[in-house]
C-alpha cells in the first residue's frame, strides 16, 4: 500500500488540477478554496536568484554523496553553523567539536523562508539520503524584523502551514527518520526591541502541536537564549538574530542527548560529505548570509 505521506497535499492538489478540463477561472476558484481552508503558506516558493540556484545544485550533489545520518536544514541560522565559508570558521569548528562521528551534514541556506525550504526539499535535497535524524530550524525569515503590535496571525498561519507541509515531505522521503523540530529562536525587531516575540511564541506553540514526541520531537531552547522580556541574552547572538558560538553551543547541548539516545555515542570516524559554502564567496571570505 502506498504511504499516505509520500505526496504532500499541495502536490496532490496540483496534480489533480492538471487533469481537470475546466475553465481557468474555475481553477482559480479551486485554489481560492484551498487557501480559505487553511492551506495558506503550504506551497513551495522557488528562489530565483542565480546564487541560490547554484547553492541548490551544490546541495543536491551533497545529498547524492550519502553517508549522512543527521540532516540539518533551515535558513542562515542553520547554514552558518556548518559552512565552509572562511568568515564562519569558528562556527564550523564548533559544529565539528559537537557532531563529528554522527555523520552530520548541513543543508541550510541563507534568507530562506519556510516555503523556500519546502521548495528545496521537494526539489530533491532529501532524495535518497535516508537520514536517521533530521533537524529543522525555520521560520524567522517569515517573521522578519518589522516592529509589530501583538501577534501577526497571518504570519503564524503561513509558517505553521508551511512547516506542516515540510513535515509531510520529510515523512514521505525519510519515513524512518526522527525529526527534531526546533522552535524559532529569539530575535530583535528593527528598533532593537522584542515586539516580534509574541508572533514567534505563537508560531512555536503551533510547532509544539505538530510534534508527537516520537517521530517528530519539538525542541525549544529560547529560555536559555533570551531574557525575560524576550530579547536575546548578551552574547547569545552576533546581531540580535544570528547565533554566536555561545548560542550554537546552547543548541548543541540540547541536541546531543537526543542524538545519543537515537544514534548512540559518536564514532571515531565520520562519513558525512564535506561542508559546502556560499557559491558567491571569494577566497578572502566576502560577506555572505
Amino acid at each position: 500500500m502506498k504511504n499516505k505521506f509520500s505526496v504532500p497535499p499541495f502536490l496532490r492538489v496540483s496534480r489533480c488540477l492538471r487533469h481537470l478540463r475546466v475553465l481557468p477561472g474555475a481553477v482559480l476558484v479551486a485554489i481560492g478554496v484551498i487557501t480559505v481552508h487553511g492551506q495558506t503558506g503550504s506551497q513551495p516558493i522557488a528562489r530565483t536568484d542565480p546564487n541560490s540556484r547554484l547553492a541548490h545544485t551544490q546541495l543536491l550533489d551533497k545529498a547524492r554523496r550519502g553517508g549522512i545520518d543527521v540532516y540539518f536544514t533551515g535558513d542562515s541560522i542553520t547554514r552558518r553553523w556548518g559552512t565552509s565559508d572562511a568568515q564562519y570558521r569558528d562556527f564550523l569548528a564548533n559544529w565539528t567539536r559537537n557532531f563529528f562521528g554522527w555523520n552530520a551534514a548541513n543543508f541550510g541556506w541563507g534568507a530562506d523562508t519556510v516555503q523556500n525550504i519546502l521548495w528545496r526539499l521537494t526539489g530533491g535535497e532529501l532524495d535518497g539520503v535516508h537520514p536517521k535524524v533530521i533537524v529543522l530550524m525555520a521560520g524567522t525569515n517569515n517573521v522578519g524584523g518589522m516592529p509589530r503590535q501583538g501577534i501577526d496571525a497571518s504570519v503564524v498561519e503561513s509558517v505553521a502551514n508551511g512547516i506542516a507541509a515540510i513535515l509531510d515531505v520529510m515523512r514521505g522521503k525519510a519515513p524512518d527518520a526522527t525529526v527534531i523540530l526546533m522552535g524559532i529562536t529569539p530575535r530583535t525587531d528593527a528598533n532593537g526591541g522584542a515586539s516580534v516575540m509574541p508572533t514567534i511564541d505563537a508560531i512555536n506553540e503551533r510547532f509544539a502541536a505538530l510534534a508527537d514526541g516520537r517521530r517528530i520531537r519539538y525542541l525549544n531552547i529560547n529560555s536559555q537564549l533570551a531574557r525575560a522580556d524576550g530579547v536575546p541574552r548578551e552574547g547569545a547572538t552576533v546581531d540580535g538574530l544570528h547565533l554566536s558560538v555561545a548560542g550554537y553551543q546552547v543548541w548543541a547541548d540540547a541536541l546531543k542527548p537526543i542524538l545519543t539516545e537515537i544514534l548512540g555515542a559518536p564514532a571515531t570516524t565520520d562519513h558525512a560529505p564535506p561542508p559546502t559554502g556560499d557559491p558567491s564567496a571569494t577566497s578572502s571570505g566576502s560577506p555572505t548570509r
